[in-house]
């Protein structure tokens, strides 16, 4: 008996912080950008495209913003830019390398092309 509560306790709490943990770079998701979206939290939307040279200089960028602790409430969405065609349709995003920014479940910033880890962090705070 003691270690079925043990097994329902353990995999309840790891429910629960799966569920908690929003933040970080992820695939898009229509579902989840919706849920987030919806609940105002802070969403930014990074279309990328694997042979863009100009997002290989912004991913180690991205990668590094999005592990610092004030970008913990931030998720950021990873949208393939030759996959996501609805997607860039309906944000009217032309270019690979654009970071679309939500807040409130509005969008508040957008930018293209930004190579300076000082922009590219100044665009995200707009998600703060």
């Amino acid at each position: 008996m003691w270690k079925t509560i043990a097994r329902i306790f353990l995999v309840a709490t790891l429910a629960f912080a799966a569920a908690g943990a929003v933040g970080g770079e992820q695939t898009f998701s229509k579902t989840q950008f919706d849920q987030l979206n919806a609940a105002g939290k802070p969403v930014i939307v990074y279309f990328h495209a694997t042979w863009c040279p100009t997002c290989k200089v912004q991913q180690p960028i991205v990668d590094r913003l999005a592990a610092q602790p004030d970008m913990k409430p931030v998720t950021i969405f990873v949208a393939d830019y030759d996959k996501e065609a609805a997607l860039k349709h309906a944000m009217k995003v032309t270019q690979q390398s654009t970071f679309v920014v939500f807040k409130g479940g509005r969008e508040v910033a957008r930018s293209t092309g930004q190579t300076r880890e000082r922009d590219i962090r100044d665009t995200f705070a707009k998600a703060l």
